[in-house]
């Protein structure tokens, strides 16, 4: 497990998008073109969950509930997959942590990236990766 403390200027749309970005890409090195899901999400509130076989994507409900709780510094976790690797993230206030199941490179390497895009006023988040966590219109 690797934890972050950071500063940050960004929204907390980007923010979340910056994290998950970059979570995925970093775990795409070692898992390859696997696919990358959102298992599970837990706010202080409620936790979201794959419905059978149905992704779990980022609503506008969601992600207006994510966005308050960054915003007010409540608690975020997610566990995310790609491949054979399981991720557990927590964003709290400006505390990011990230636990991997399989390679502790990974968690290196995502803090490593973290650390210099969250300083970033223009983080890099690739504009094909946020439709592929939100649902299409």
């Amino acid at each position: 497990m690797k934890t972050l403390e950071f500063e940050s200027g960004l929204d907390p749309r980007k923010k979340l998008m910056v994290m998950l970005f970059w979570t995925n890409r970093k775990a795409a090195r070692t898992e390859g073109c696997a696919p990358f899901y959102i298992k599970k999400i837990i706010t202080p509130d409620k936790t979201y969950t794959q419905e059978g076989s149905k992704l779990l994507k980022l609503s506008d409900e969601i992600l207006d509930e994510l966005e308050k709780n960054i915003a007010d510094d409540k608690p975020l976790e997610m566990e995310l997959n790609i491949g054979d690797e399981v991720i557990e993230t927590k964003l709290e206030g400006n505390t990011f942590t990230v636990s991997t199941t399989k390679s502790d490179v990974i968690e290196e390497e995502i803090m490593e990236k973290l650390t210099t895009e969250l300083r970033k006023k223009y983080p890099v988040v690739c504009e094909s990766f946020e439709p592929r966590v939100t649902p299409l219109e």
